[in-house]
């Protein structure tokens, strides 16, 4: 349980560095050499980190100390979900659902959760420090519209 929680702490942390290291990174500056390969090895690290070692310890805190196996069922473990007994233990649930079933479908979905926030990450990071076209009218000191008045030869064709 232990490692599994440091393993989402460190993710966090991680994900943390990013934010002012994109503040404090002028957009469009080329990279250097070295910049690429620091920029490289920390997008490497961090994917493994939270591809590979954050489901891994998922999977053993849940086989080890949780006892999620394949001869435990959802209905027997867990209050309340008595609903979910299956036909062939006398119950009216048509599929039988192990603990270790729910096990990988958390591990699933701690790679989809991984792989939004990976995506999103990349989007923010490209489309940082743009700014959304504005459609505010220039005004006179009057509070009326500045307009460029059209030419007479700009509307005949």
């Amino acid at each position: 349980m232990v490692a599994f929680f440091t393993s989402l702490l460190i993710t966090v942390v991680l994900l943390a560095l990013l934010v002012p290291m994109a503040k404090r990174r002028p957009i469009g500056t080329p990279l250097t050499w070295g910049e690429a390969l620091v920029a490289a090895t920390y997008t490497f690290l961090l994917m493994f980190w939270v591809y590979g070692v954050v489901p891994h310890l998922w999977l053993t805190w849940a086989d080890n100390e949780l006892k999620w196996r394949p001869d435990t069922l959802v209905a027997d473990y867990i209050p309340g979900m008595g609903f979910l007994t299956p036909q062939s233990g006398g119950g009216n649930f048509p599929m039988t659902i192990t603990m270790q079933t729910l096990r990988d479908l958390l591990a699933v979905g701690l790679y989809v959760v991984f792989l939004v926030v990976n995506m999103w990450l990349f989007a923010w990071w490209q489309k940082r420090g743009t700014k959304a076209p504005t459609t505010d009218i220039v005004t006179s000191d009057y509070g009326r519209p500045l307009v460029k008045k059209a030419t007479a030869s700009a509307g005949k064709a």
